[in-house]
């Protein structure tokens, strides 16, 4: 909402720009700032629309009752019986969704806007969908393979079968991961370690099925990650400056050299 916000304003200080002095300064002032977030946001076109669309349902689910949410959630989570039931649907309709009725949507979209979308722009659009996609599926996959077996050998209850199990992580750690692949110096050890801390620690630690499922997915998707950098090497981001709007008609009166023909 705040980010909505700030976009609204924006658009306000660029029309009252060339009537307003002050917003004219101000413009000229924000201006190689918001140019540079706006091709940010042209080079990585999947992660930022994919953080659209899981902010909006988010959103749904702090303005809805909170049973209706659990219920929703239920329905279109990647749990055993909707597996079985409907495959593809359960696990296009679970990358929806934020886990624990929205919790932590601030970290999933500062990581995806930054790790994620640095990966993308690397990577390509088509390739970054591919890992996110490999470490959702293929991570869902395993871990309802987990799932099938504690419940065959006892060691589960009978309930997990129809668990919640929704969210993005699983497409945000293989797009972080992907992108540590591409990391160099200290971003890299940086990389590492957080992999380390926020996906290695917890399953030795908590021992949890979700935490071996963020596992499964960031490992699918550095696997894949290295099998499509086999293929082709990363790309050089593209050059984007003449898609993005031109300077405002006050920037440009501001910077015009003073003077005329003589």
């Amino acid at each position: 909402m705040a980010g909505l916000v700030a976009v609204a304003a924006w658009y306000v200080l660029c029309g009252l720009s060339g009537r307003v002095g002050w917003a004219g300064r101000l413009v000229d002032r924000l201006s190689p700032w918001t140019r540079w977030l706006h091709g940010w946001v042209l080079s990585a076109p999947a992660t930022f629309t994919y953080v659209a669309m899981f902010t909006g349902s988010t959103l749904v689910q702090t303005s809805a009752p909170p049973r209706l949410i659990d219920l929703l959630t239920t329905l279109q989570s990647t749990n055993l019986r909707n597996l079985a039931r409907a495959p593809l649907s359960s696990l296009f309709d679970s990358m929806l969704w934020v886990a624990d009725r929205g919790a932590g949507l601030i970290l999933y979209i500062a990581l995806y806007v930054t790790v994620v979308a640095w990966g993308e722009r690397l990577y390509g659009t088509p390739r970054m969908i591919v890992i996110g996609l490999s470490g959702h599926v293929l991570g869902s996959l395993l871990t309802a393979a987990v799932e099938t077996r504690a419940l065959e050998t006892g060691r589960a209850p009978a309930r997990l079968a129809i668990t919640t199990d929704v969210g993005v992580s699983y497409v945000m750690v293989a797009g972080c991961a992907a992108a540590v692949l591409l990391m160099r110096g200290w971003w890299l050890l940086a990389g590492i370690a957080g992999l380390l801390v926020g996906i290695v620690l917890p399953v030795i630690v908590l021992h949890t099925l979700w935490n071996l499922g963020h596992f499964f997915a960031t490992s699918c998707g550095l696997a894949v990650a290295f099998l499509l950098l086999r293929a082709a090497p990363p790309r050089t981001p593209p050059d984007l400056r003449g898609c993005l709007p031109p300077r405002t008609a006050a920037h440009q009166a501001h910077t015009a050299p003073e003077g005329g023909a003589s």
